[in-house]
């Protein structure tokens, strides 16, 4: 068998980990997830439905591998009001996290890629990276999130809302990438305006959207979801291999006080 062409942590077995880590191949990519209602036309994998996806694809690419998908994040904004959601607090988010990476650290993994496909994930991913470098002095930690992965992305996840969930650009990467996994009869009532704009508090969504929708999903289609994905794929694997070659600016320890 060909370890080389197997790039799922979980395809591996120890002696192959090893193995790999002691020829250089030093790095890791984790992909964070979410559990949540995506109103009534995906289904509430759909942020980890990109995430896994996107970091398969980007494995295979760099050669990098990925680890097992975690499926749950912080999407405590989506409060009780539609079943499906799964959400852990940001506090679980972040112990879970650092603990892996306090497994990843002993075996020989130095660089961390951590591929963020649910917005509000975003600040407990960011605590946890802050965490992590000032515990372990030559481990580096990227944190990376899909919605803006580069300004075009950005700006392609934005085009019918500010503060998207479950609009056009994420209903059309489903279409593209799992098109079991929407609802088609549901597309065209769908849409729910972004009712967020000039508000100074950050409202939950049970109190920003009727039905866990903010954009217009009945714009979406498979065509529009494959170029996206591509050029989330073509960013990511640009980032990472950028990342594999970096060395930190300066070789000072963190624990070091600086002698004058």
């Amino acid at each position: 068998m060909n370890t080389l062409a197997l790039q799922h942590w979980e395809e591996l077995t120890w002696e192959e980990i090893q193995a790999r880590i002691s020829s250089g191949n030093d790095a890791a990519i984790l992909p964070i997830g979410a559990t949540e209602q995506h109103g009534p036309q995906l289904t509430v994998g759909m942020d980890s439905l990109l995430g896994r996806h996107l970091c398969s694809s980007v494995a295979k690419i760099t050669g990098v591998p990925s680890l097992p998908l975690l499926p749950y994040g912080c999407s405590l904004g989506h409060s009780h009001r539609w079943p499906g959601t799964l959400a852990l607090s940001p506090h679980t988010l972040v112990s879970v996290v650092t603990d892996i990476a306090d497994w990843l650290y002993p075996a020989g993994i130095k660089k961390l890629f951590i591929v963020n496909s649910h917005v509000t994930n975003e600040a407990p991913l960011r605590c946890a990276l802050e965490i992590l470098r000032a515990k372990h002095d030559d481990l580096c930690i990227a944190l990376f999130n899909t919605g803006k992965l580069t300004p075009e992305i950005a700006q392609d996840f934005s085009a019918d809302a500010a503060d998207w969930h479950a609009n056009a650009a994420e209903t059309s990467i489903v279409l593209h990438l799992d098109p079991s996994a929407t609802r088609p009869g549901k597309l065209a009532s769908s849409d729910d305006p972004d009712r967020t704009q000039g508000k100074v508090f950050s409202h939950p969504v049970n109190r920003t959207s009727l039905i866990g929708v903010t954009g217009t999903p009945s714009k979406a289609s498979p065509d529009a979801g494959k170029e996206l994905y591509q050029k989330l794929q073509s960013a990511l694997v640009e980032l990472i291999r950028t990342g594999l070659q970096e060395s930190p600016p300066l070789d000072h320890s963190y624990f070091e006080q600086s002698v004058q």
